[in-house]
């Protein structure tokens, strides 16, 4: 099933058309911590049409932007020229991990209240008191 579900799905990877497109046009400049590749076009004459070269991400599973670290969004949106690894310090002590964006997934923050978490919260002292015809 793979190379069919490459055939006909999007969502998830690229296809086979963008993994033939981008080996043929596109020169891969690196791989990020979740396995995204990073492509710029091979040819200097292709630019957008505000005068950049090209670049593309290729996502390792869901095509889903949050999945792309800082760095590499600061690369693909032309904030520098260099790739991150050359470009940027070394990360500090006090700077965690990436972590993609969990809305959505059984991950996400759940306040109290919340429906996935039974809809029962405590009453606050402000508590809304609908209107009725009847009061």
């Amino acid at each position: 099933m793979g190379i069919l579900s490459k055939i006909f799905t999007w969502w998830d990877g690229a296809t086979i058309g963008t993994s033939l497109w981008s080996s043929r046009n596109g020169e891969h400049v690196g791989t990020d911590a979740q396995g995204n590749k990073y492509y710029r076009s091979k040819n200097a004459k292709v630019k957008t049409t505000e005068g950049y070269e090209r670049r593309w991400v290729i996502y390792a599973g869901a095509n889903d932007a949050s999945n792309v670290p800082a760095e590499w969004h600061g690369w693909l949106h032309h904030s520098y020229d260099g790739v991150p690894e050359s470009h940027l310090p070394a990360p500090r002590i006090w700077e965690v991990d990436y972590t993609p964006n969990a809305t959505g997934t059984a991950t996400a923050y759940r306040p109290q209240g919340a429906l996935e978490r039974g809809g029962h919260r405590a009453a606050a002292t402000g508590d809304y008191e609908a209107w009725s015809p009847e009061a």
